[in-house]
């Protein structure tokens, strides 16, 4: 199980890792909507290896067979690796590249809410609650637990319940029996 959770929860991870790193720069000119689509379409798009990694197992380690349990153990470690790949990666990227990222996020997001109509009450609310995430993920350790927990990892546990529910395989009651007779015999 090591093996095939490791090998793609690596691809998985340098999947969401490469996409990433492909659209960021972009950020300014795609806007933050459009940005979006496009991170949630990547972070999606890598999850396919759960999907992936548990039908691999099930074909060769499994015979077949898998437990909903053990499809799902499966799914979640890859998740779980993929997402650590995400939270670094948007770490590093964070400090070297865009260390502006939230004051440019912030006046977007200030920018949509004027258009919407918001109140100065609400769009004040909305801008210290800005400058509180900004002061957190200014914490390098707080910053990745928040990043890969809240952005990909709801994504990686949807695809890995659709994936151990559609994957799972119980042992046909021909092929159980046929084993208690070989017990027996």
């Amino acid at each position: 199980m090591k093996r095939c959770v490791l090998v793609f929860g690596l691809i998985s991870g340098a999947i969401s890792t490469g996409l990433m790193l492909a659209f960021i720069p972009f950020i300014d000119k795609i806007g933050f909507e459009k940005g979006f689509v496009l991170g949630y379409s990547a972070i999606v798009l890598s999850f396919l290896l759960v999907f992936f990694g548990i039908r691999s197992y099930r074909e060769n380690v499994g015979g077949g067979q898998i437990s909903f349990g053990k499809a799902f153990t499966i799914g979640i470690l890859i998740t779980v690796i993929s997402c650590a790949f995400y939270a670094i990666t948007w770490q590093i990227s964070f400090y070297a590249f865009f260390p502006d990222f939230f004051e440019k996020y912030a006046n977007y997001a200030v920018t949509q809410m004027q258009k919407s109509g918001a109140s100065p009450q609400e769009i004040a609310a909305k801008t210290e609650e800005f400058k509180s995430m900004s002061s957190i993920y200014k914490n390098p350790i707080l910053g990745a637990l928040i990043v890969g927990v809240s952005e990909p990892f709801p994504v990686g546990l949807l695809v890995t319940l659709i994936s151990s529910l559609i994957l799972r395989r119980r042992p046909s009651p021909s092929a159980k029996n046929n084993s208690q007779q070989v017990g027996r015999d």
